[in-house]
């Protein structure tokens, strides 16, 4: 029995789900989702929720079933509240500024870096130019954007410079002595 799998997903105010076979449609005030669910998992919504089952209790079954669940959950709260990616540039003259289209970022290198900013996925720097909101209904795509980003320049474990999450902690080594 998947402990996740059997909790329906509750909807908010002002998201519509419909499930059309096995298409999840998810729309809400920050845009639509839609999810193409495994033959082996089933929805449907009712008394505001968002019911799953197994078609069989095979385990790839029950293991698809929590998965969906999930992705299920992550679109309403996406189309509902949306999902945030902080991330913080350490080094000196290290900065990001958001032009148009694009994330400019100077990280070092003998040259600037041109990020194009994703369709659905939104970008705000920090008035000290070291700070960058990742914004966006989707968050396989918001984590997706951040990680390329943060692959851009690693934080290294001696001074701690380059691009690193907001939460995640660099563990430092130390360096050479005399």
């Amino acid at each position: 029995m998947s402990r996740i799998g059997k909790n329906p997903v509750t909807i908010p105010s002002g998201v519509n789900v419909a499930v059309a076979g096995q298409v999840v449609t998810i729309q809400g005030k920050l845009g639509k989702q839609s999810l193409t669910l495994h033959g082996e998992v089933t929805a449907a919504v009712e008394n505001g929720k968002v019911v799953l089952k197994p078609r069989s209790m095979s385990k790839r079954a029950r293991a698809l079933w929590g998965t969906s669940r999930a992705l299920i959950n992550n679109g309403v709260k996406g189309v509902s509240a949306g999902f945030t990616q902080n991330l913080e540039i350490n080094g000196v003259g290290y900065r990001a500024q958001v032009e148009g289209k694009n994330l400019n970022l100077q990280l070092g290198f003998s040259h600037d870096i041109k990020y194009p900013i994703p369709e659905g996925i939104a970008m705000k720097v920090g008035e000290k130019q070291t700070t960058i909101a990742i914004t966006g209904s989707d968050r396989q795509k918001v984590g997706q954007v951040a990680a390329e980003i943060r692959a851009l320049r690693k934080p290294e474990p001696y001074k701690g410079k380059g691009i690193k999450y907001e939460s995640e902690r660099i563990r430092r080594k130390e360096g050479k002595k005399k």
